[in-house]
């Protein structure tokens, strides 16, 4: 049975629609969340279980939409997961996407950052709410 070492939570947006932030870049991540997870106290084999939910107000156009999260504060840090996912023309309300990622054996380092981004591949995409990214790390 696994040992909780500890959990964060980066709540930035709580309801739908309220805010309203456009990505003004196509395919540019655009940071959503961010974690630090102390590690004091650690054991063997660490993983750290992570999850997150961001949705957006897309224009009228194929969008796709990609989550990344990675270990660091960089969107060029060391990916712990990424994933795309397409909306069509007919979609006019707010899409949300949630997702669940899993980090095994990181180095324990006494922080472990996390950040979560979000990007599109068309212009006119919003960022509306809610928006939330949560970890924590569990030892042997």
């Amino acid at each position: 049975m696994g040992k909780l070492i500890d959990a964060r939570t980066s709540q930035n947006a709580s309801y739908a629609n309220s805010i309203a932030v456009p990505i003004l870049v196509i395919n540019a991540p655009v940071l959503f969340g961010q974690i630090g997870l102390n590690t004091e106290g650690a054991g063997a084999n660490p993983r750290v279980s992570l999850q997150g939910t961001m949705s957006v107000q897309l224009p009228l156009a194929l969008a796709g939409i990609t989550i990344t999260v990675v270990r660091g504060t960089l969107p060029t840090d060391h990916l712990v997961y990424t994933a795309t996912a397409t909306f069509d023309l007919s979609l006019l309300a707010p899409q949300v996407i949630a997702f669940t990622a899993d980090d095994y054996n990181p180095p324990l380092t006494p922080l472990l950052t996390y950040t979560a981004f979000v990007s599109s591949n068309v212009l006119l995409t919003v960022r509306v709410g809610p928006e939330n990214f949560s970890g924590m790390l569990v030892t042997d």
